[in-house]
């Protein structure tokens, strides 16, 4: 197979600060490889404390003495639709770069530069729309809400759909007036520098804009530990989640993070099965695998259970696997050498563990990059790691349950709750379950599709708050309460006379 290397790439990799590209103040650099050929094809600065300082103190001072925070909402939207526009029209290019990157098949990385568009235009619209409350007790008080942006939010970013995912912190960051500082992902650098040009092109300010590459024990760390940052949003790990709340703490800062998942998928006999097997099929193969929404645990109820699985291992057979920037692709390359032996090492574990009844190693011609054949284990025992622990990669395991009860104790039997996806044509059992289901967001006979207005988060080890819509406004500004004494007011005379 021909590797296939985008035209036009940086020599290297910078920090945005301050409206300027530059190099880490002491020199460092790291490594970034592409999925494909396993290769260094760029080093990217390696920020550490000094240059997270930088770009806080860019950022701080653009809050403070800056015009973003204090632009009218509709003079911020249109410099928010502006990135939407921007981004739309270079969509095939981000696509391009994203998958060199990534491994994620050309395909889906161009949905993905779509949806950031999309998120831009959202929170454009939703500041210029927003509302807050008003309260009157006539003739004695009136009081009201005064939302005002925070300061400095520090995004980090993982590195499954890094261009996406750092939009959709972004996006409302920005729209809400804040200043910020992102950090992306090590493994995934190349998009994410991307946003400088947009931003600067769309007429963002300098400073408000920040862009510091590097690795989490680094940059993170000295990126989260920072006075000046009172805000952190974050995806990735559970474990860091901990890590980060841990560091957190002593600021009490404000924390949104979107963590783990290992989210059950329920087949009841009565759903539509063509529909279910798609949706089931598509929810954990997609993106590589390498999705928190993934739908990793399908659980089937016993009556249609093995031809269930039949039929989903034959469909796991058939997907084509290969070239990322192959449009007919529909698994790519794992994201990094480290990653690949990690879900390598639970396909090992799952031999163990379940039946395989499809994949299990690496696919049949591709011999070099990282790739995974679509892996399915049957009989999966709930006490399995590979039931329990997040994989992030294509590898579904498949459980029966012969009652409602077992469905949903085994759906609610990991230490995660980020989304479910429920298959049944019975609405009273539909509407029951979703409401008993321990996840943050369900889906009823329906795949992954979000309306960006609902709340976006998990519980358990799956996460802390919700983003999206108006919980990300939320998220972003202080809200302070105003209240005005409409006629005398009327205290106790302590001391009087």
């Amino acid at each position: 197979m021909t590797h296939y290397i985008p035209e036009g790439l940086p020599d290297r990799i910078r920090h945005f600060i301050d409206g300027e590209f530059v190099d880490s103040v002491g020199g460092e650099t790291f490594d970034v490889l592409d999925p494909v050929s396993n290769e260094t094809y760029v080093q990217a600065a390696a920020g550490q404390q000094a240059d997270i300082d930088l770009a806080v103190a860019a950022a701080k001072r653009a809050f403070d003495e800056g015009p973003w925070p204090r632009m009218l909402p509709r003079q911020r939207s249109r410099v928010l639709h502006r990135i939407a526009d921007l981004v739309e029209a270079r969509d095939a290019r981000l696509a391009e770069l994203e998958t060199f990157d990534t491994g994620l098949p050309i395909t889906q990385a161009l949905g993905q530069a779509q949806r950031a568009a999309e998120n831009f235009r959202f929170f454009a619209d939703l500041i210029v729309a927003q509302r807050d409350d008003t309260y009157k007790v006539p003739g004695r008080q009136v009081n009201y809400v005064n939302r005002k942006p925070i300061g400095v939010a520090g995004l980090i970013t993982p590195w499954n759909t890094p261009f996406m995912l750092e939009s959709w912190k972004l996006a409302p960051a920005l729209a809400t007036g804040n200043t910020v500082v992102l950090k992306p992902a090590e493994f995934t650098p190349l998009s994410a520098s991307l946003w400088a040009e947009i931003f600067r092109e769309a007429g963002v300010p300098d400073g408000v804009f920040n862009l510091v590459n590097g690795l989490g024990e680094e940059a993170g760390d000295a990126l989260v530990k920072h006075p000046d940052v009172p805000l952190i949003s974050f995806t990735g790990e559970s474990r860091t989640g901990q890590i980060i709340f841990g560091n957190a703490a002593p600021f009490l800062k404000g924390l949104s993070m979107e963590l783990g998942g290992k989210s059950p998928a329920v087949v009841f006999a009565d759903a539509d099965l063509d529909s279910a097997l798609d949706a089931t099929v598509f929810g954990v193969f997609s993106l590589n695998g390498e999705r928190c929404t993934a739908g990793s645990r399908v659980l089937v109820e016993r009556s249609i259970y093995d031809d269930f699985v039949a039929r989903y291992a034959e469909r796991a057979k058939n997907i084509v696997v290969g070239d990322p920037h192959d449009p007919k692709t529909e698994v790519g390359a794992l994201v990094h050498p480290e990653h690949y032996d990690k879900v390598m090492s639970y396909v090992e574990i799952g031999k163990t563990e379940g039946r395989l009844v499809a994949g299990g190693g690496r696919p049949d011609g591709l011999e070099t990059g990282n790739y995974v054949a679509p892996t399915v284990f049957a009989d999966v025992s709930p006490d399995a790691r590979i039931f329990q622990e997040e994989i992030f990669g294509p590898v579904v395991a498949i459980t029966p349950f012969d009652t409602d009860e077992e469905a949903l104790e085994l759906a609610n039997n990991t230490r995660y709750g980020l989304a479910a996806y429920i298959w049944t044509n019975n609405l009273k059992r539909a509407h029951n379950f979703a409401q008993s289901v321990e996840a943050g967001m369900v889906w009823l006979n329906s795949n992954n599709v979000r309306d960006l207005r609902t709340p976006f988060g998990g519980v358990k080890a799956s996460g802390l708050g919700h983003e999206g819509g108006y919980r990300s406004i939320d998220f972003y500004t202080d809200q302070q309460a105003v209240h005005i004494t409409l006629n005398e007011a009327h205290s106790p005379r302590f001391g009087a006379k």
